[in-house]
């Protein structure tokens, strides 16, 4: 049994569901939405169509997909009486993070129609119910014609894996009340059956480009007067087999109601796992659908690996720094498993690309790899393997791990620095045309690689190479700290580079800021522009440019000197709107502290102009990282007005609502900042011991954090303020874990031990 919706926002269960869905927005019905499953998902618009979509595969990216190949473009359906056909369009939308419900209004033959759908994980295909309500006195019969739009064809590069599309053809087993249909050339099946008999087919013209063709399959539908019909259809697909299909659709047709079960039961696993509630509840709502959101980006193709997308529509395939961010996160809230898989998909597919250690940066669902690597993606995979191992205690990550970690550094400091000063010269988080000298970004994650490799290889038991590698972390911080630092800016440098590079760059920027209409950014870049040029440098040097967000990645990291992260952060304050921070600060202007409303991007996708999450969420971890949890959460919430915004329970990639309409991502954002900073939980696993260093923002009065997954262990925190500072309640359910609080702020007065609890008084020293 499914959820029914009425027009009316009252809900009519016929089981029980306790996750709260929340409801579509009239401005944004004609937005995309995710029925999410972990082989198969589809993307629409809120409104009940299935409008073409995306720009990575042109139009093509929206549909129903069962990766590495496209199902169908979409679905749609109608109710015929005589000569009269009520098309369902125009339904208004409730996202839950199981599935989505749509409420057609009312049509003018008396019925009231409802749709729910859902994709079921470790299965082919999606099960939708379509409830017809009978308002009237009189007996309704007719005929429920539901569309189906069937497109096989294969996934990005699939040209590189010898994915060849050719035209679909479609059969018709009356027996098996199955609508099947095949690629001519190729093992790709989908089909369609339901609950009800199908008593006729016919193809009809499609609307949609490609070589796929559509269907009607027709239904006699009979509803009593005041009463209801429901009538399930089921979609399966397989690029395997078409005895694989068949056996996709027969075990839906004869589980859906128990996948459902589990589905929801999955969530609510999810909203118990590191559950936070604090005197915000608004700021609870989203960190719980983040929670959920991150399960939507889970990839499985199991002849690849399973791993996170990066983000919808078109990034539902896997990459390199996408995961090295987002895993932090998903650590974070216990999905310790998904992160262990998504660690050996980068490193298996890294090792099948490069012979060098070097991690990938972006791979489609066939395994082909479209980038070798950006040059701060390898060492963010040695600090991503760490940091699992330090939530996880999981020792064969690190041994697993160990060549590809040592080869990827080596590769790193011995072929990349090219002139041995320490700063692997290439391209970082910043896709802007020539930045390919020394970025601040790999400088910096670098330098973090080398400093946790040395944690590594200490737990692996290889002293002389765990002090090589921190020496080296010890020479990059402190070069770090002086080559990239520019006082006049009071900022890091965005890179580091020769006078003929920089001219070169500054000219691109100058065109850029003076498209976009930033006076101030034109004025500073030919001042720089002068300098440059009246005093020229036969050596590299450093230079404030673009004012791009990875200039904080130093103090993200916490390597930055205390005056000068102090600097840095009042500057990086500059580059704020309401949603959050700049991609690239030259794109700010004089309205950026009080614009709100729709992001207009250009038609042609591009992160010009844009405010993001992750840069956001960095700023977020940067203040943290300099006991300022206050301004940690104003980033937090610049980025929590972008929730629900277009798409109910999601914040897009591109605040408030352009780009990916989903980003896993994200949840780095958030999780870092509250579990592992907030709330200061700091795992060290070899020890058995749990270092708890909360650090509050004064806006909350009390929070608590329960379920947090450390190893074997569950941990829950609870923080209550009070006139003289704050008691903090600890419960571990593994007694075999030491638990240590080591308050950032204030000192312990008292400790009490209490069963499973125990019970801190902490007193703020500068009240």
């Amino acid at each position: 049994m499914f959820l029914i919706l009425s027009c009316s926002n009252s809900k009519q269960q016929l089981i029980q569901k306790p996750i709260q869905g929340i409801q579509g927005q009239e401005a944004f019905k004609h937005t995309a939405y995710i029925t999410a499953g972990d082989r198969v998902y589809a993307i629409g618009s809120q409104d009940g169509g299935f409008p073409e979509i995306g720009w990575h595969v042109k139009d093509e990216m929206g549909g129903i997909w069962n990766h590495p190949i496209k199902l169908m473009d979409g679905f749609g359906a109608s109710i015929r009486l005589g000569d009269t056909i009520e098309t369902l369009s125009d339904a208004s939308f409730v996202n839950f993070p199981y599935g989505n419900s749509f409420n057609y209004p009312t049509n003018k033959l008396g019925l009231q129609v409802s749709r729910f759908q859902f994709s079921p994980d470790q299965h082919q295909g999606m099960v939708i119910e379509y409830v017809i309500k009978n308002e009237g006195a009189s007996d309704f019969e007719g005929t429920f014609e539901f569309q189906a739009n069937f497109d096989l064809r294969p996934t990005w590069l699939g040209d590189r894996t010898n994915m060849v599309d050719a035209e679909d053809i479609m059969t018709f087993d009356q027996i098996e009340n199955t609508v099947t249909v095949t690629d001519q050339i190729n093992p790709w099946f989908a089909s369609l059956s339901s609950t009800e008999p199908i008593i006729e087919t016919k193809n009809i013209p499609s609307q949609y480009q490609g070589k796929g063709l559509s269907t009607q399959a027709s239904i006699h539908l009979i509803v009593p007067g005041q009463s209801a019909k429901k009538i399930n259809f089921f979609i399966s697909g397989s690029y395997q087999s078409l005895q694989d299909n068949h056996s996709q659709m027969e075990y839906l047709k004869a589980n859906h109601q128990a996948l459902l079960a589990a589905k929801i039961s999955k969530f609510e696993a999810i909203e118990r796992q590191s559950r936070l509630t604090t005197s915000d509840p608004e700021f609870d709502e989203v960190f719980r659908w983040l929670k959920y959101n991150a399960d939507w980006f889970i990839r499985e193709v199991p002849e690849i690996g399973r791993g996170i997308a990066a983000g919808y529509p078109d990034y539902p395939w896997w990459f390199g720094c996408d995961s090295e961010y987002a895993l932090k996160g998903y650590l974070s809230v216990g999905a310790f498993d998904l992160v262990k898989d998504n660690i050996n998909l980068l490193a298996k597919l890294s090792r099948e690309t490069n012979d060098n250690g070097r991690i990938i940066h972006e791979a489609s669902t066939n395994g082909a790899v479209y980038n070798p690597g950006n040059l701060n993606e390898t060492p963010q995979f040695t600090s991503l393997v760490w940091e699992a191992y330090q939530w996880t205690g999981d020792e064969a990550l690190l041994i697993e791990n160990f060549d590809l970690i040592t080869q990827g550094l080596d590769w790193i400091l011995n072929e990349m620095d090219l002139d041995r000063n320490g700063f692997p010269e290439g391209a970082g988080m910043m896709e802007i045309h020539g930045l390919t000298s020394e970025m601040i970004d790999v400088a910096t994650y670098t330098q973090r690689a080398f400093e946790d490799a040395a944690k590594i290889t200490a737990v692996l038991n290889k002293p002389d190479q765990s002090e090589g590698y921190q020496n080296i972390a010890n020479d990059l911080k402190q070069k770090i700290n002086d080559a990239f630092w520019v006082e006049d800016f009071n900022s890091f440098a965005d890179f580091i580079a020769d006078d003929a590079q920089t001219l070169a760059l500054i000219d691109d920027a100058i065109v850029r800021a003076d498209t976009l209409g930033k006076p101030w950014a034109v004025e500073e870049l030919k001042l720089t522009k002068n300098y440059v040029i009246e005093h020229p440098s036969s050596s590299v040097r450093p230079f404030v440019l673009h004012h791009n967000w990875v200039v904080n990645t130093p103090m993200e990291m916490g390597i930055a000197d205390r005056d000068k992260a102090i600097k840095a952060l009042k500057t990086a304050e500059k580059f704020v709107n309401p949603y959050g921070v700049f991609v690239t600060g030259i794109d700010r202007d004089e309205t950026a502290g009080k614009d709100i409303g729709s992001f207009q991007g250009s038609k042609v996708f591009s992160y010009t102009g844009a405010v993001m999450t992750l840069p956001t969420g960095v700023s977020a971890v940067a203040e943290n990282n300099y006991g300022h949890p206050n301004q940690a959460l104003d980033y937090l919430n610049r980025m929590g007005r972008s929730f629900s915004f277009a798409l109910p329970g999601s914040i897009y990639e591109v605040s408030p609502d352009y780009g990916m309409f989903a980003q896993a991502w994200n949840l780095y954002s958030y999780a870092v900042p509250v579990v592992q900073q907030f709330f200061g939980i700091n795992p060290k696993p070899r020890a058995k011991t749990i270092v708890i260093s909360p650090f509050m923002p004064e806006d909350w009065d009390n929070a608590r954090l329960e379920n947090v997954k450390v190893g074997d262990n569950l941990l829950s925190i609870n923080y209550v303020k009070n006139n003289d500072g704050y008691t903090l309640e600890v419960r571990s359910q593994n007694p075999d874990w030491n638990i240590e609080v080591t308050p950032q702020k204030g000192q312990i007065t008292s400790k009490k031990t209490e069963s499973d609890q125990i019970i801190f008084n902490i007193t703020d020293i500068t009240n």
